[in-house]
């Protein structure tokens, strides 16, 4: 994979070579957590099988499935691997800071990747600013807002099988978010959002379904 020199030093890794006690509940492990309690009555929505973790909404879920780990650092990386079954599935990676009290629910920006494209944005000076939200919900962005906003996101366009693993690797450095798959660059966006102090967590975001497996979580300090 590309920048394997660069991802800096390993704080977290998970392969999911383990079993579940149960199967009615999410029952991940090793710090992961979910919103199935909040968002989808309880009902399971993480499956630990094949030693791969499967993320699935279920039917009553009124909220994207959220698979989260603890992620602190200022510049990194996020490695995995990862399949989508269906060519309408995504997975969104999204990294936030619930310290940070300015946007909605910590959210700092997301990488989203389908089969047919990736999209990079910057939600911590963009939709998630909580005075940015709250004109959006209100329908009252004036014009200049609205082209702003446009320029918080970056689409490439990508094509990927369904069915198929792919290696994912996700780099932040200083206001830089580079994404590339199978060691290949695919897009890259600089925003200030991006440079955030702290990146406290990770949200591994599923509107329909997902597969992960064998992920790092890496730390490098300063802006090299």
């Amino acid at each position: 994979m590309a920048f394997a020199g660069e991802r800096g030093t390993l704080i977290f890794e998970d392969d999911f070579e383990r079993n579940e006690s149960q199967e009615t509940k999410d029952e991940i492990g090793k710090g992961w957590g979910s919103n199935s309690r909040s968002r989808a009555k309880g009902n399971k929505q993480v499956d630990l099988r094949n030693g791969a973790m499967y993320i699935y909404i279920h039917k009553v879920a009124d909220h994207a499935v959220s698979v989260t780990h603890p992620a602190e650092f200022k510049n990194g990386a996020v490695a995995l691997r990862f399949m989508l079954e269906d060519p309408k599935d995504s997975l969104g990676l999204n990294f936030a800071d619930l310290k940070y009290k300015p946007v909605h629910a910590g959210h700092l920006f997301v990488t989203k990747i389908s089969p047919k494209n990736l999209m990079i944005t910057d939600l911590k000076t963009g939709n998630m600013d909580l005075k940015i939200r709250d004109q959006r919900k209100a329908g009252t962005l004036s014009p200049e807002l609205k082209e702003m906003l446009k320029t918080k996101s970056k689409r490439f366009p990508l094509k990927l099988e369904t069915g198929k693993w792919y290696d994912l690797l996700v780099s932040i450095d200083g206001d830089t978010l580079t994404v590339s798959i199978d060691g290949k660059k695919v897009g890259s966006f600089s925003s200030e959002g991006m440079a955030h102090p702290t990146k406290r967590l990770l949200r591994l975001a599923v509107p329909r379904n997902a597969v992960v497996d064998d992920v790092k979580i890496y730390s490098r300090g300063e802006k090299s």
